[in-house]
């Protein structure tokens, strides 16, 4: 955890220019940490939001908190700054006794500052603050402030006045004095391999001021002014002979998934192997069912970006990662560096929610200032890049098999079949951050992809809530980690819980109503946890006010906890079909409880914006390939949804200020992705049981019948 790696309170707090100054290791890609943070720094010393900074992420200055993901952001650097402001507090109350008397109880934090009933003292909290106190050690039992509920007003997101306005500096933006501006030419697809180049054409590149830069068939070509390097690129992209080989293998991966050798594991839960039998399946009470989800990509708004800088000590970067430490090492390691030689600053990019192209923009931008010391280098991937490049989310198989008596699930089997969600640059073994980074494998000594191995973790990679948040007797869980796959794959949000909620809750929606058993009643007889059930009373209650549906449209409601422990969320989904089995998406229910409320527009904004993203999985999107390549290379050939299918959103959040906050940014993509299937089938009687449910799809499914 946070605190044991950092557990001074200097780690996460510090002063600068008369302001408080909060470190975090967590990087902001909108999910509104920062705001977050500030919030909480607020609620323990009360210093004004206009007086409270958040430090640059930067390695060596900021906490090493890895990768931010897995929706810990907030428990992890949340906790950390809590409980340091709260140490903080008490340690200034202390002190603020010794000097002025009274007891301590008796002086008041308030306004950023100390007070004493009953005197004139006022003491800045800022400005109390000596290097003493933050060299003390934190104590995590220390008295936190009294929970707000969600009430106090939220800091505005910072920078967001410039984000709209079109002012913000993000990492594209960069611009330093005596920059070079780099595009890197790509094979056709990941299988080829550089052959030759036309020397005619570098010499004209280079006519231009352009110059190449080469490291076996990585090659990038860079110049002061970034359209002729553009255009360059694209014009010695076409000079280049490439051995293409064999090309992308063309196979059905979803067959392929569950016929393949695969590596296979029982899950152990509490310390129990899941290894319960198949539920038996002749009679009229037992059930089976298949789900896939096909590759799928982050489709981040802008393509990815880096600037490096090397100075022939120092190589300094700027890139959108979300893990700047781990980077590093693998950068270092790739590079031939130590890792103290290799300084990492987060800047803002187009957040994505899991590992798109960041890490390996990183690593071009730094081969790059590598051949060209003291020159700033900024690198930019094009649409096409990103969509063509970057870590897809894994396809995945889950098969289902159940039995029912009376009501009640006695028996039941759940098995994942998926590559490895677990792609990014990490130490590890065998060079096993290198061997992850895109360039690595294009060099003239290039490193060989990873061998992925199965991660065995809580709730990790491809397992993450394949384990129902039911009480299901006789669980047989199964991970199969299958490799030799056409395409590289990483993390994507929620990992491998958007296919197995889909699964299980569209499976438990074909069970009711196979049972005659009521959406809301299945699931709350399965339940033991009493708020989970106040989530599904909530939800009913704001069900029961919508108004009815025509005939042609239908309803679905869905329930999870993310990873089991985190924000629990009940959705609704109302949808409506028409002939052509368009889907229209008419209005959406959440009720979510994430425990104690930190920043309430944040929170909203998450299970907000988590429904898009799935809503947008759900119909829309799909990576398609040949043997020549990738062909979804723009919003064209890969759509996601569009604002004319936005439905009206109402979130519903049960505060618990005595409860601990719980990461809430990836708990309502897998709900969302079963409420519209079960609305699918509510309004048109086809159970779809495959992604995306676009028109064609839902035809077939409907013909298949």
């Amino acid at each position: 955890m946070s605190l044991d790696a950092h557990p001074l309170i200097a780690d996460w707090i510090g002063t600068r220019d008369g302001r408080l100054l909060i470190r975090t290791g967590k990087v902001d890609i909108g999910q509104r940490i920062s705001t977050a943070l500030l919030q909480i720094a607020h609620e323990e010393l009360t210093v004004p939001y206009e007086l409270i900074d958040i430090a640059a992420v930067r390695t060596g200055e900021s906490p090493d908190e890895g990768i931010t993901s897995g929706s810990n952001s907030v428990e992890q650097s949340g906790n950390a700054v809590r409980r340091a402001s709260a140490t903080l507090r008490g340690l200034l109350i202390a002190d603020a006794a010794e000097r002025y008397g009274g007891e301590k109880s008796d002086w008041i934090v308030e306004g950023g500052a100390l007070h004493l009933p009953g005197t004139n003292h006022r003491l800045l909290v800022t400005e109390m603050i000596k290097d003493t106190h933050l060299a003390c050690p934190i104590d995590p039992e220390a008295s936190i402030a009294q929970g707000h509920g969600g009430t106090l007003p939220a800091p505005p997101m910072r920078g967001l006045t410039a984000m709209t306005a079109g002012n913000y500096t993000f990492v594209h933006d960069l611009d330093l004095p005596g920059m070079l501006h780099a595009r890197v030419i790509r094979p056709p697809h990941a299988k080829a391999r550089l052959k030759s180049i036309e020397e005619s054409a570098i010499q004209r590149a280079e006519a231009k001021g352009l110059r190449l830069i080469q490291d076996g068939s990585f090659l990038a070509l860079i110049g002061p002014k970034e359209w002729p390097v553009v255009e360059g690129a694209l014009k010695l992209s076409a000079a280049c002979d490439w051995d293409i080989g064999d090309g992308i293998p063309e196979i059905d991966v979803f067959g392929h998934l569950t016929t393949a050798k695969a590596v296979g594991r029982f899950l152990v839960v509490d310390g129990t192997p899941q290894q319960g039998p198949v539920p038996d399946l002749p009679s009229g009470h037992n059930f089976k069912a298949r789900y896939e989800r096909p590759y799928q990509m982050h489709g981040a708004l802008a393509p990815s970006a880096a600037l490096a800088q090397w100075d022939g000590e120092k190589l300094c970067v700027h890139t959108h990662s979300q893990g700047i430490y781990p980077l590093r090492e693998s950068m270092a390691d790739s590079l031939g560096l130590d890792k103290n030689q290799v300084e990492i600053t987060h800047v803002p990019g187009s957040g994505c929610y899991g590992h798109n192209g960041a890490d390996d923009a990183a690593l071009e931008a730094a081969l790059i200032a590598l051949a060209m010391p003291a020159v700033p280098i900024l690198l930019k991937w094009t649409r096409e890049e990103e969509h063509c490049w970057e870590p897809y989310a894994p396809a995945m198989v889950v098969e289902l098999a159940a039995t029912m008596e009376r009501g009640r699930i006695t028996a039941f089997s759940a098995e994942a079949f998926s590559d490895t969600h677990r792609g990014r640059p990490r130490p590890g073994p065998n060079r096993a951050g290198p061997s992850k980074q895109l360039a690595n494998r294009f060099r003239l000594e290039p490193i060989a992809p990873n061998s992925a191995q199965p991660n065995m973790g809580r709730h990790a990679g491809m397992h993450r809530n394949l384990d129902p948040i039911y009480d299901f007797a006789n669980k047989r869980l199964v991970k199969n980690l299958v490799t030799g796959l056409p395409h590289r794959t990483s993390a994507m949000r929620t990992l491998g819980a958007a296919a197995n909620i889909f699964a299980i809750e569209s499976f438990m929606d074909e069970m009711a109503r196979i049972d005659g058993s009521d959406p809301f009643a299945i699931r709350r007889a399965h339940l033991s946890d009493p708020r989970a059930v106040a989530v599904l009373d909530a939800l009913e209650r704001q069900v029961a006010e919508l108004p009815g549906l025509p005939a042609t449209d239908g309803r679905g409601i869905a329930y999870a906890q993310y990873k089991n422990q985190m924000t629990r969320v009940g959705i609704c989904v109302d949808v409506s079909a028409n002939d052509r089995a368009e889907i229209r998406l008419n209005h959406c229910v959440i009720v979510a409880d994430a425990g104690r409320v930190i920043d309430a527009d944040g929170l909203v904004a998450q299970l907000e914006g988590g429904f898009l993203q799935a809503a947008s999985w759900s119909l829309y999107e799909k990576v398609v390939w040949n043997r020549d390549g990738i062909q979804s290379r723009d919003w064209d050939s890969y759509p996601v949804i569009r604002f004319d299918n936005i439905p009206a959103i109402k979130v519903i959040v049960l505060d618990r200020p005595d409860e601990r906050s719980v990461g809430a940014g990836e708990a309502s993509p897998g709900p969302t992705i079963a409420a519209i299937a079960n609305a699918i089938f509510d309004a048109t009687g086809i159970r779809m049981r495959r992604m995306p449910f676009r028109p064609d799809d839902i035809l077939r499914q409907a013909v298949s019948e």
